[in-house]
């Protein structure tokens, strides 16, 4: 992301050129309308439009679920292109700058959406959906929204720690049982400046550089393999497992389960209207449709949904959202801080 990021400010320059010559193009006062017949304008104006450019980082075996019973609904073609959230968002700059305006929607991670807000590339929007948000997940400025929440749990083999010896917070870590026992995933900056910022950042620096030092953290790549690894036993507790991946594998019959330890860290995705779309319209609806109708959807490919209405399988944690701006300003700080602790990764 950081390469994609020094794009992003090199081509700063061009794209406010770009959208101060056409400012209007592409808005529509739809999106930040409260009437009570807003719902009805905006469907009767995309049926007009009548499709709908999507860049996105969903799987793509995710598509057939989310994408037919919006076009089944409203009759409106979503066409997709799907890449990594890299990816999506260089596509997005450099189509920009070259005032090229072919996205409308745009469905990412957290981090990366607010990147394209300070680019000025988002339409802030207001949805009645908002009010039913978990706290966190629609900034100020409206530029986004989030939709699904990736959270991080702590996983464990069955056949190798008892459910009776699990820590009941970080500090318990300490313990010389769990020397040799405990893995990390190489990437996870994000969660571990969340929740050592949430600790007091000296004391949490202090605490896990103590972990490592008395009990080793295998430092994995991949959270694939590294749930893997605690399936197989080789890496006994896991500290950053995505929650689907345990939950999946136990589901199966593996030998795992997976638990949380406080604070608990989430990374959101979220749902954005470029400001230049070609459709604001039907960008707008699949907006709302995001926060709204598809909620159940996600819960149905055990994502963690944002909307209160629809029933998360972590109804009753308390989630912490990543913050976007603490890794964006101050990710080269955390990435040092997280090698520093935790060392090489492993092959």
């Amino acid at each position: 992301m950081k390469k994609a990021i020094v794009a992003l400010r090199q081509s700063a320059a061009a794209c406010a050129v770009a959208l101060f010559a056409a400012a209007a193009w592409g808005q529509t006062p739809l999106a930040t309308y409260e009437g009570p017949d807003r719902m009805q304008r905006i469907v009767a104006e995309a049926k007009k439009e009548g499709s709908l450019s999507l860049y996105t980082s969903f799987a793509a075996t995710d598509l057939p679920t989310l994408i037919p019973p919006f076009e089944k609904k409203y009759g409106i073609k979503v066409n997709v292109w799907r890449a990594s959230t890299t990816s999506v968002l260089q596509r997005t700059v450099t189509e920009a700058a070259a005032k090229r305006f072919e996205v409308d929607a745009i469905h990412i991670s957290g981090p990366e959406m607010e990147a394209l807000n300070r680019e000025q590339l988002l339409q802030a929007v207001v949805s009645p959906s908002y009010r039913f948000l978990l706290a966190g997940a629609v900034p100020k400025h409206h530029a986004w929204a989030a939709t699904l929440l990736t959270v991080f749990v702590q996983a464990y083999n069955t056949n190798a720690v008892k459910k009776q010896d699990l820590p009941k917070s970080f500090s318990d870590l300490l313990d010389p049982k769990w020397k040799g026992k405990l893995g990390i995933e190489s990437e996870d900056q994000d969660w571990f400046a969340t929740v050592v910022t949430g600790m007091g950042e000296e004391k949490g620096l202090a605490l896990f550089r103590e972990i490592a030092r008395r009990n080793a953290v295998s430092v994995r790549t991949g959270h694939t393999l590294l749930n893997n690894m605690v399936v197989a036993g080789e890496v006994p507790l896991a500290l950053t497992l995505y929650n689907y991946m345990p939950e999946s594998a136990k589901q199966k019959g593996a030998p795992v389960d997976w638990f949380t330890l406080d604070p608990v860290v989430a990374r959101s995705n979220a749902i954005g209207v470029a400001r230049r779309a070609p459709r604001p319209h039907a960008a707008l609806l699949f907006h709302d449709y995001m926060l709204g109708e598809a909620q159940d959807l996600l819960v149905q490919m055990n994502y963690v949904p944002t909307n209160s209405n629809a029933v998360s399988p972590m109804k009753n944690v308390n989630i912490k959202l990543i913050d976007p701006n603490l890794m964006l300003d101050q990710r080269d700080k955390w990435n040092k801080a997280y090698d520093s602790v935790f060392g090489r990764r492993a092959p």
